[in-house]
């Protein structure tokens, strides 16, 4: 075999191992994240996108527990953040509802926990969503 076609070969494999080590990261899963300005907390189904993680809205829950429906059900809440090591998590964009603004995420895996701040210009939100 050929050196070309051996690297060709290792750059292939190694194209579809990506995907695979993203979804084995410990931030995929489902998480719960605090009750917003409405009281209402929502479950976020985290997945490897590529290379990358996305976040998407699964559901939603009053202060009673009680599933509720609402118009951002099934939207992507972030999506391109990428692992940069030491359970820290950033770039891409983060959707932030309550406002309808875009930010730049930043979050912090510790254990069950991850720390989820958004930033646009000098505004910031942050919250501690628990894993389910």
């Amino acid at each position: 075999m050929s050196k070309r076609i051996h690297g060709l070969a290792i750059a292939a494999a190694f194209a579809l191992l990506m995907p695979a080590l993203a979804a084995a990261d410990p931030i995929v899963g489902v998480w719960k994240t605090e009750p917003d300005r409405k009281n209402l907390t929502s479950h976020i189904k985290i997945t490897a996108c590529g290379k990358n993680f996305c976040g998407q809205i699964q559901s939603a829950y009053d202060s009673s527990g009680k599933e509720v429906q609402t118009p951002n059900i099934g939207k992507k809440l972030f999506w391109d953040v990428s692992s940069q090591g030491d359970g820290a998590y950033g770039g891409g964009e983060f959707w932030v509802p309550l406002i309808n603004v875009d930010a730049v995420p930043q979050m912090t895996l510790q254990g069950d926990t991850l720390k989820v701040k958004g930033c646009e210009h000098h505004l910031c939100a942050h919250q501690t969503w628990t894993r389910l």
